[in-house]
């Protein structure tokens, strides 16, 4: 036998083995939803919901994909909605376990999208908010090529990030903020794979757009190939009457094509015969099939075509970034095929019968890897599958704690910023050799000088692929920012973009498990544009990414700058956000003691990320008798003056507002003896704490004494407390609650204006003056 047809038969058999692969996981995925929802008992009544047309869709490109052209150094971010694909594929690896399947959806089952921390199946990366998942693949491309850069890496161990997506996930914005950014990063070794149904939720999809795809992404640098018509309609374009059926294809509304496939064979050969039958051939050509034969003809498009998926994959084989569009049908294979409202759809307890039927699987057998597929097929499957490279995937790696210095130094000064003594710290760091130094990687969106990273990126450069010089130090103009650009650099400069700019912060804080090496990432935005990027945020501490998040300048004390710029509700977010350990210091020795305690926390197995909200308001630096205030700034709040035993009142302070506090004290003492001054440095750790004491008797724990509750325990049952800070008054009023004192909250609860910080501390009641008033309320009579 000649090489050639060896190959050609190799090729041949892998093709049957992928069909038949195709076919068990649109299986699979739809029994597993319809399990869920029609088997199982539902206790609450409710459905429980699943997207079987959406996994049918996909199974062609994730059989081909994964147990043809995956590599075990790739990694996949798979489309949300074909979750139940994904769980099946590793269900035939042998990962994957009937129990967690027939709990789909369910407390302890398989998820309903891809997720790295509650899915027992290997995850690259958690999926769910439609978008970011892909988005993410093009900013672990980057980490990865930063590894290589730093010798952490071999270039030839680098994989390809690859993003399985619906076609309605190109609507979502950040996807083209990702391009722009990849382009000028000159992303590499990214696949794009786009499950092009031409249906979302509501409807079909717009006809023009797909033409619009490939000019955005090829002017970005991108390679786009489509993947329009399977082998069978390739093959009837060639024959007499194709070539009349072929331009009919393409102008084809969409909505008309799903129409049609969902109708079958006997509505398409009328409205083709219709439309076309009097063209040469059309009719001879249209004849020679009966109707089941022409309704698979006419929905054999490129992305449920074993050959054409594989022929494709095979040519992608450079590190160019490459969009690759396959056209399908959404509920392809399954009665509900084409229906417009099959996104949410499912089939019925006779249809998913009728399928089980056509597919030899007896009753019973459902659950079976290979009902109904014979002996020799289910033997030559199994060996497929074993000897398949996705079978030797990398899983996640352990990698090894970075040495952290025993005390990071404290910045001399005065009068300091927190936001300077960041910057500082940062800055001293960049001038030792040690291993935390070399670990840091920074990142902001545009804003590097303006919160305190310029200092750092003097130090230690702007990290590209390729050298780019500074013309203004070339050419010898005087500048404060000194950034080379190589490829030691340790700063990642973005765009403006912050969904960007917190999906490489979670590139970045997953890199010890997706590459083995840990690094620390440190990431400044200026604090109120944390909500614009907050969906990304969440998306990144959902996957327990680690990162230290500086949200800075902050508050009205960014007097000058207008509401605009004024956060008001981000200590709240910081409290809310699960895997987010929220600090607001208020002293540059805070800072010091919160960014050491964040570099554990980045590496600690029940760690988490940290987030710090710092101001460019610089303050009198307290002096310190001895270090007992730090353990309990790291609880979340200490005593800066401590009460005396059963005072009636005290102030609570938070952040850059502790000069009026202090100020108030003093003025407060002599007719108040023993008030007391708490620095609250942590209002998230303090409520988390406090809310698990609650908790542990109905979790059957003991009962246990917070840290607050400690701390207010020391005053008078019946005192009363001022809270105070530069942002939403509900992040400290909740301590009321802790021993049902009264409460006078203090902070801003609209939005800002300009001026200076003496007259918009006057008008939001954040001065000496009103916390003085404050505490006076608390002692008139109700």
């Amino acid at each position: 036998m000649s090489t050639s047809t060896e190959n050609t038969a190799h090729l041949t058999e892998r093709t049957a083995l992928l069909e038949a692969l195709d076919e068990r996981l649109r299986w699979l995925s739809a029994w597993t939803v319809h399990n869920a929802n029609n088997i199982r008992e539902k206790r609450d009544g409710l459905k429980v919901g699943g997207h079987q047309a959406s996994c049918s869709s996909m199974t062609a490109i994730m059989a081909a994909l994964y147990f043809h052209a995956l590599r075990p150094q790739d990694k996949v971010a798979v489309k949300p909605h074909a979750s139940p694909v994904l769980h099946a594929i590793h269900y035939l690896l042998g990962e994957q376990t009937r129990e967690k399947l027939e709990s789909f959806r369910g407390l302890g089952g398989a998820q309903s999208y891809p997720s790295r921390t509650k899915d027992t199946i290997p995850v690259d990366f958690s999926t769910g908010s439609v978008g970011l998942g892909v988005a993410i693949t093009a900013f672990s491309s980057l980490v990865q090529d930063y590894l290589i850069a730093h010798g952490q890496m071999r270039d030839e161990d680098a994989g390809r990030m690859i993003a399985l997506m619906g076609d309605a996930e190109l609507d979502e914005g950040n996807i083209y903020e990702c391009l722009i950014e990849g382009y000028k990063h000159d992303l590499r070794n990214c696949w794009w794979i786009v499950d092009y149904n031409r249906q979302s939720l509501d409807a079909t999809t717009a006809d023009r757009m797909f033409r619009r795809f490939d000019d955005i992404f090829e002017t970005c640098g991108w390679r786009v190939i489509t993947l329009k018509h399977g082998k069978l309609l390739r093959e009837a374009f060639a024959r007499p009457g194709g070539r009349a059926l072929e331009e009919w294809i393409e102008n084809c509304p969409n909505a008309d094509f799903a129409a049609l496939t969902y109708l079958g064979g006997e509505a398409w050969r009328e409205r083709l015969m219709k439309d076309i039958g009097r063209k040469r051939g059309v009719a001879a050509l249209l004849a020679s099939y009966d109707d089941p034969a022409l309704a698979r003809l006419m929905t054999n498009l490129g992305g449920h075509c074993i050959d054409t998926l594989i022929e494709a994959f095979d040519r992608m084989d450079d590190e160019r970034p490459t969009l690759l569009i396959a056209y399908t049908v959404k509920g392809y294979g399954l009665p509900l095929a084409g229906h417009k409202d099959n996104h949410s759809g499912m089939m019925s307890t006779a249809q998913i019968e009728g399928l089980r039927a056509d597919l030899g699987i007896g009753e019973g057998q459902e659950w079976d890897k290979w009902a109904g597929l014979g002996e020799n097929l289910a033997g030559a499957l199994e060996a497929f599958i074993a000897d398949s490279p996705i079978a030797g995937k990398r899983r996640e790696h352990r990698a090894p704690a970075i040495k952290l210095p025993e005390h990071l130094p404290v910045p001399k000064g005065e009068s300091l910023s927190t936001q300077a003594a960041f910057g500082k710290i940062l800055h001293d760091l960049a001038k030792t050799d040690s291993e935390l130094a070399d670990r840091i990687v920074t990142t902001a969106p545009d804003v590097t000088q303006t919160t305190n990273l310029g200092a750092f990126v003097n130090q230690r450069g702007l990290f590209r692929r390729q050298e780019l010089a500074d013309v203004f130090q070339r050419s010898k103009i005087p500048s404060a920012q000194k950034w080379s650009a190589h490829g030691a650099g340790q700063h990642i400069e973005l765009g403006i973009a912050e969904n960007n700019f917190f999906l490489l912060l979670a590139s970045l804080g997953l890199s010890a498990q997706h590459f083995g090496t840990r690094l620390m990432p440190v990431g400044t935005v200026y604090d109120p544009f944390i909500a614009r990027g907050l969906d990304a945020l969440n998306y990144g501490c959902y996957q327990d990414a680690r990162f230290l998040l500086v949200g800075t300048p902050s508050g009205i004390t960014l007097a000058g700058e207008g509401g605009a710029h004024q956060s008001i509700n981000t200590p709240l977010i910081g409290m809310g956000q699960p895997n987010l350990d929220s600090f607001e210091p208020a002293f540059a020795d805070e800072v010091v003691l919160m960014m050491r305690h964040a570099f554990e926390r980045l590496q600690a197995e029940d760690g988490a990320s940290v987030y710090l909200r710092l101001t460019t308001r610089s303050i009198a630096q307290e002096e310190r008798q001895d270090a007992l205030w730090e353990e309990g700034a790291l609880k979340g709040a200490y005593w800066l003056r401590k009460p005396a035993a059963g005072a009636d009142a005290a102030i609570v302070y938070c952040g850059a507002v502790a000069p009026e506090a202090l100020e108030a004290w003093e003025t407060l003492r002599d007719d108040l003896p023993g008030i007391g001054l708490l620095g609250v440095t942590s209002p998230d750790l303090l409520h988390r704490d406090w809310s698990a004491a609650r908790a542990a008797r109905w979790n059957g724990g003991k009962r246990s004494v917070s840290h607050v509750e400690r701390l207010l325990g020391q005053l008078a049952p019946g005192a009363g407390l001022v809270t105070v800070l530069d942002g939403s008054p509900a992040a400290l009023s909740w301590l009321g609650a802790v021993r049902g004192q009264r409460v006078s909250p203090l902070g801003v609860d609209r939005f800002g204006q300009t001026g200076d910080l003496i007259d918009l501390q006057r008008t939001y009641r954040l001065d000496a003056e009103a916390i003085i008033d404050a505490v006076a309320e608390l002692f008139l009579p109700d």
